[in-house]
């Protein structure tokens, strides 16, 4: 695990709350498909709409919430943002149990809380640098990436068990519980205070952000391969529960376990990841992500032959483990070629760009999975896969010899 020693108190803070807010966002989120399905009834196309509405705020909202992030206090956006996800998971709570929740209150609240999830995650990555000397960008991103991939391990298997168990209120009572400590350690971080910033037309910033995201040879493949990298797992996502109940023969709890199996694989990429990039060149750790994803949709594949509870749970370890040194490596790169004052418009592009790709895999499963079947689905999302993994192959990001201050590529 990355030495905590060099990392400032306040950094500590701010990867506890990330490991709380996180791990309440995968327990809802693994609970939503799964109440959907067992309590609502509902079908393949029906989740896959679920799935559109609880990332549709990564499209619509995150250059706004990107600017703001520039303009005023990270950390009490993050904040404001996990209140918010508290008073939709609170609402959750209280439907579920005066027996008033129905598919389309699911969504609407889906939708609200994934807005405050969307808030923290474009400010999380822009706080970072001011409360991180440069040198250690690395480990404290890794940091970051490691108690997320425990939620991501923890909060899927708990939400499916409980919701499986002892109920739908019990998963969203906890969740909403987790998010509220969150917000309790968020208002612990101090912030360093920034220089005011002269006011600027909104369209004037969003124009200057896009142009360095679109211009920078680094950054314009790395949006794309991670576009598409969403757009096959949401297309996968949008049909598995469904698809896992009625051909893999799972029921709530252990469809929860292969979901938990993604965080688990992800525990393992993040502990893996300094060592891995002492072995390797800074931008062969690109690759690994991207063919990583493309086996692991290959394997999902499979189970179209072989229905297999293992295969499906392989398959979320490979969706993890690989994609993680991805996320730790694009993001200090990120993080080490934007200017601080551009950080919260580049973190909202990229959520725009690679989240906002989110509801349209979902879109994209749902409809494939009416017209053509849940099993088209997957095929779909292998397509998907083959692109990102070319996008990036043919980037110069893999022949980057180390964390540049200007472009140093291999010969």
């Amino acid at each position: 695990m990355f030495s905590r020693t060099h990392l400032p108190a306040s950094f500590q803070r701010l990867a506890w709350s990330n490991l709380v807010a996180q791990s309440a966002e995968q327990i809802s989120l693994a609970a939503a498909p799964i109440v959907a399905v067992f309590v609502l009834g509902a079908n393949a196309s029906q989740t896959g709409l679920l799935q559109a509405a609880q990332t549709l705020p990564f499209l619509l909202l995150a250059i706004p919430l990107g600017v703001w992030a520039d303009r005023h206090s990270r950390r009490r956006l993050m904040v404001g943002g996990e209140i918010c996800r508290v008073i939709a998971m609170l609402s959750v709570l209280c439907l579920a149990a005066t027996q008033l929740l129905s598919l389309p209150l699911l969504a609407l609240l889906g939708f609200i809380g994934a807005t405050g999830t969307l808030a923290y995650s474009v400010a999380a990555p822009s706080l970072i640098p001011a409360l991180v000397p440069r040198p250690l960008l690395t480990a404290a991103n890794g940091r970051i990436e490691l108690v997320r991939s425990i939620a991501y391990s923890a909060g899927p298997a708990a939400g499916g068990l409980m919701v499986g168990w002892v109920g739908a209120g019990w998963a969203y009572g906890v969740a909403t519980g987790l998010s509220a400590f969150a917000v309790a350690l968020l208002i612990g971080v101090d912030e360093p205070p920034r220089d005011a910033k002269p006011a600027r037309h909104f369209f004037t910033e969003l124009k200057e952000g896009a142009h360095f995201a679109i211009n920078d040879p680094l950054l314009r493949p790395i949006i794309a391969t991670a576009a598409f990298f969403n757009i096959g797992f949401f297309t996968l996502q949008a049909v598995y529960v469904p698809y896992a109940v009625q051909h893999l023969r799972l029921s709530a709890s252990t469809v929860g376990l292969t979901l938990a199996c993604n965080g688990v694989g992800m525990v393992c990429g993040a502990l893996a990841t300094p060592r891995i990039m002492r072995k390797l060149v800074f931008g062969q750790a690109f690759a690994i992500g991207p063919l990583c994803g493309l086996l692991a949709a290959m394997t999902m594949a499979a189970t179209l032959v072989v229905p297999s509870f293992w295969l499906a749970c392989i398959s979320y370890f490979l969706f993890g483990a690989g994609p993680i040194l991805w996320t730790i490596s694009s993001t200090t790169l990120r993080q080490a070629i934007t200017p601080q004052g551009m950080l919260g418009r580049l973190s909202a592009i990229n959520s725009t760009t690679t989240y906002g790709a989110r509801p349209l895999g979902a879109l994209l499963g749902a409809s494939v999975s009416m017209q053509f079947g849940m099993g088209a689905s997957l095929i779909v999302a292998v397509i998907a896969f083959m692109v990102q993994a070319l996008l990036i192959l043919r980037s110069p990001a893999v022949r980057l010899t180390a964390l540049p201050d200007r472009i140093v590529l291999v010969p």
